[in-house]
């Protein structure tokens, strides 16, 4: 039967063709017209027999538009499964049909479907099997394929065979396999030697290899090579931007941000929304989220991305009623939220202690947005109730979650007991988690934190005792300050920086002009058996405390000091930053790992709630 469509195009095309055109032409002509206009699986189905009916089963041209089409309707199984059946692919000649164009399609198709990367390199050996020669097109699906598995043995052994073929100075497969290489922390320093041992660069090569930098967190490196590729006079893309600026955010280096917007004002680097949303999320991590929000106004088209970077900044500055106020905005202006997004509202709440509006979002996910809750939002919810103080609620929250809690949850609930008083509770849940999971050092510190707290001195010295039989250390607690556009770096106790001897010298100074002020020392916060004098000292010699002594020697008076810490803030550096800010009258602008802290006149954004 032929169906009214094939039959239409059929005879357009006999009065479109020269007189003499053979009936293999025309047929040839019949099914690409068809495939150019094939916008249906059920479409191609009838092609499909059409192909069959006019014995083009081994014409590549045809062939390979319908692998072509087939990808473009998101259905590339169906034409592989019609191109490579393997009874009918033994039969015939491979040298008939299977040409180098025709495994690029496929194999293209399937290294950009998120869950059939292994049909793509399934293909490839197949491409080798049948004798059909890559060619330099063929290297860059193929290692993207790599890359999305994450497959280190795979994409060395991909390396292999393009060098075996000679593909390995095409500048192309080049830029492919440093960005397959930057997937993994193990491929990395591959990555890294491929890079220098380019015969030839582009900007493409730099933005795979600074983009690679940056999402394995490697943020000072990334500006380092982002600077050496101005010196070679390599000029940025948009690409490289965003990565620049993800690295950027990830040190919160404020000025080093602001000179980058203006750089890609002077560059005329075209501001696509991704460029947008990075400046964005540039900006709030860097502590500008009033700068952030100023962008996200500006915006002519916005995504889903873009509500989310602002509501998650807010949310990290402790502005959750501003933050959700957005969230519903959003939704008014018909902008459906993702996962993410509840992620943001859901954090916007636990950072400002709105309980009843987590409980109402986190209810909605489901009722209003068919969205099923992830481990992620459980979290939030779980640090939601624990930050509120409401341990007992929290703890059977986690008991009827419909997934299993993560370890992640747990010590949410431990940090919780140990803040609430809760400690036997604290106790018996890290013994469990220990358990559960014994080559984890968070778990033992903990523990070894509840143990202090209970002054069980011999207990503590047991847990740590573990901890180095097992060649596990506590990640020490450091703080970053830009400079100049540079990072300087302290630790606790830290005598390393060139300008150690005036550091302390201010640190004693600070010390005695914010007890004048009525600063008491936290000395509970130092878990340590030791006398309260010792306590004192040890409590000055923390890294925020280094860090912004550090700031108020090489800063004008009166201009805004900004620190990054690592761990979260502890309570002496917070009363005591508060006490500075009035003192030296400084606005000191704190980045912990969860949030944003805003010290001015004596007072903190986060309303001693965080």
């Amino acid at each position: 039967m032929q169906f009214p469509m094939i039959k239409n195009a059929i005879n357009a095309l006999r009065y479109q063709l020269p007189a003499d055109t053979t009936k293999q032409r025309v047929a040839e002509q019949t099914c690409l017209a068809l495939l150019q206009s094939c916008n249906t699986l059920t479409n191609l189905t009838q092609i499909h027999a059409l192909i069959l009916k006019l014995g083009l089963r081994n014409n590549p041209l045809v062939l390979t538009k319908f692998a072509s089409t087939s990808s473009d309707l998101n259905v590339i199984h169906y034409a592989s499964s019609f191109l490579f059946s393997s009874v009918e692919a033994e039969a015939a000649s491979p040298n008939l049909f299977y040409d180098t164009f025709l495994f690029n399609t496929v194999i293209r198709a399937y290294a950009q479907t998120g869950d059939s990367k292994f049909k793509a390199l399934h293909f490839y050996r197949t491409m080798l099997h049948y004798g059909v020669l890559p060619n330099k097109f063929t290297y860059p699906f193929v290692l993207k394929a790599c890359a999305g598995l994450a497959s280190l043995s795979l994409g060395q052994s991909v390396h292999g065979s393009l060098v075996k073929f000679g593909f390995e100075d095409d500048l192309h497969v080049q830029n492919t396999m440093i960005h397959m290489y930057c997937c993994s922390e193990e491929g990395f320093e591959f990555a890294r030697k491929v890079f220098d041992e380019s015969p030839k660069t582009d900007s493409v090569t730099w933005s795979a290899m600074i983009g690679g930098y940056a999402r394995l967190g490697r943020s000072a490196p990334a500006i380092g090579l982002f600077r050496e590729m101005q010196v070679m006079g390599v000029c940025p893309d948009e690409i490289t931007m965003v990565s620049v600026l993800s690295a950027c955010a990830d040190l919160g280096a404020l000025e080093l941000g602001k000179w980058l917007e203006s750089y890609v004002e002077r560059k005329n680097i075209p501001k696509s929304v991704e460029l947008c949303n990075a400046l964005i999320d540039m900006f709030a991590k860097c502590g500008d989220v009033d700068k952030a929000m100023k962008l996200f106004r500006q915006m002519e088209a916005r995504t889903i991305v873009s509500w989310t970077s602002v509501i998650v900044g807010l949310a990290m500055h402790g502005r959750g009623l501003e933050a959700v106020s957005l969230f519903d905005e959003m939704i008014e202006e018909g902008m459906a939220p993702d996962d993410v997004a509840f992620i943001g509202v859901l954090s916007a709440c636990s950072h400002s202690g709105l309980v009843d509006k987590g409980r109402c979002y986190f209810n909605s996910m489901g009722k209003d947005f068919g969205i099923v809750a992830k481990i992620e939002h459980y979290g939030c919810m779980v640090d939601l109730l624990s930050r509120a103080g409401l341990v007992k609620e929290a703890l059977e929250f986690v008991r009827t979650m419909s997934v299993e809690p993560n370890q992640i949850i747990w010590r949410t609930i431990i940090t919780a007991c140990h803040a609430r008083g809760e400690l036997k509770l604290g106790e018996s849940i890290s013994k469990e988690l220990i358990r559960s999971e014994p080559m984890h050092e968070s778990n033992y510190v903990l523990l070894s934190n509840i143990y202090a707290k209970l002054l069980r001195w011999e207990k503590k010295t047991k847990v740590r005792e573990m901890m180095d039989m097992k060649g596990m250390k506590k990640i020490p607690g450091s703080t970053m300050v830009e400079l100049n556009n540079e990072m300087h770096e302290f630790v606790a106790g830290d005598k390393s920086h060139n300008q150690y001897k005036e550091i302390y010298e201010m640190v004693d100074e600070m010390g005695k002009e914010i007890k004048r002020a009525g600063y008491v020392p936290t000395t509970s916060q130092v878990l340590l058996d030791i006398n309260e004098e010792d306590k004192e000292d040890a409590l000055y010699r923390h890294s925020e405390k280094l860090a912004i002594a550090f700031s108020l020697l090489n800063t004008p008076p009166g201009t805004p000091i900004r620190i990054v810490k690592n761990l979260r803030v502890c309570e002496d550096c917070h009363s005591a930053t508060k006490f500075i800010s009035k003192v030296y009258n400084r606005e000191v602008v704190v980045r912990d790992r969860n949030r944003f802290h805003h010290f001015k006149n004596g007072l903190c954004s986060c309303g001693d709630f965080w």
